[in-house]
């Protein structure tokens, strides 16, 4: 493995929801790295939250909400969320979608996420 390593994050398989998660691409140890597209007025149809890791969320574009445990929190271009692991975690688009990077330590890869189907009802 070489010093550095680049990756495309548009090039990087997307899993689901416009998810694109890097790990494997930027053969990273200790960080885990994933780009996420929301389309306009959309959710994701379930949440998570984690046994240890620590995630920061950078808004790139567009805006929307996010469901943290029962707090409804809103989110515009080049905001910054840090959510404990603890936390209960959705995302929501707004009109414009919902463009972010989710940054964490990677401690026990997926692993160490729990999801939560139908988290975000009205």
């Amino acid at each position: 493995m070489s010093g550095f390593t680049l990756a495309n994050l548009l090039e990087v398989e997307d899993s689901a929801l416009e998810s694109r998660f890097a790990r494997g691409a930027l053969e990273t140890e200790q960080v885990g790295l994933s780009y996420q597209r929301l389309a306009p007025g959309s959710r994701m149809p379930f949440a998570h939250h984690h046994r240890l890791q620590e995630e920061v969320y950078v808004i790139l574009g567009g805006g929307g909400r996010a469901k943290l445990d029962d707090e409804i929190v809103e989110l515009r271009p080049l905001d910054a969320l840090r959510v404990s692991p603890e936390v209960t975690r959705a995302f929501e688009a707004g009109p414009e979608g919902l463009e972010l990077l989710a940054f964490g330590p990677g401690t026990g890869g997926t692993q160490d996420a729990e999801v939560v189907p139908g988290w975000w009802s009205d």
